[in-house]
């Protein structure tokens, strides 16, 4: 009897594992605007990833950490980037009441990567985040690096993460 429980419980292990595995890799076909109004499918974005992994940023007008953190990766990004080749992203998910104040809000700080806008939570939803500031790393159509919140330092482990990539 033991023997089936350790076996089930062992299955239901690799079948859980594996259809993480795959949702990882099908990444929906979510189109999301620039600040710019370009239209961008979020599918090609993930699967351009083979080629150079793709660094996302969750972030909000209204959340101070997250601006925290913008601030610190963009002052080093440039830096880290010839080291190691990434391409960042942050990804607004200021809804249609404060999006506005997204375009002038990145303007005023002279950030230097692209801004997507997630004005309906639908990447958000589509990848489980709950919280902002939120970090993912896709590198090969995967995502391979999840992270959430933001204390002082942490883009140092970001950054060494995508060194050793």
């Amino acid at each position: 009897m033991k023997k089936i429980v350790c076996i089930s419980i062992i299955m239901c292990f690799f079948l859980a594992n594996n259809s993480l595995k795959a949702q990882e890799t099908n990444f929906s076909s979510i189109k999301l605007k620039s600040v710019n109004g370009q239209t961008i499918d979020f599918a090609d974005l993930a699967a351009s990833s083979k080629d150079t992994m793709v660094v996302l940023s969750f972030w909000a007008t209204w959340c101070i950490p997250c601006i925290t953190e913008l601030e610190t990766i963009n002052d080093e990004m440039e830096e880290k980037q010839a080291i190691r080749p990434f391409k960042f992203i942050g990804v607004s998910i200021d809804d249609s009441r404060t999006s506005q104040r997204v375009k002038p809000f990145i303007k005023g700080k002279g950030w230097k990567f692209e801004i997507l806008m997630d004005i309906n939570s639908e990447l958000k939803r589509a990848l489980n985040i709950t919280d902002v500031p939120h970090v993912l790393i896709i590198k090969d159509n995967k995502i391979v690096y999840r992270h959430t919140g933001y204390i002082a330092g942490e883009e140092d482990n970001l950054f060494e993460t995508i060194k050793n990539l």
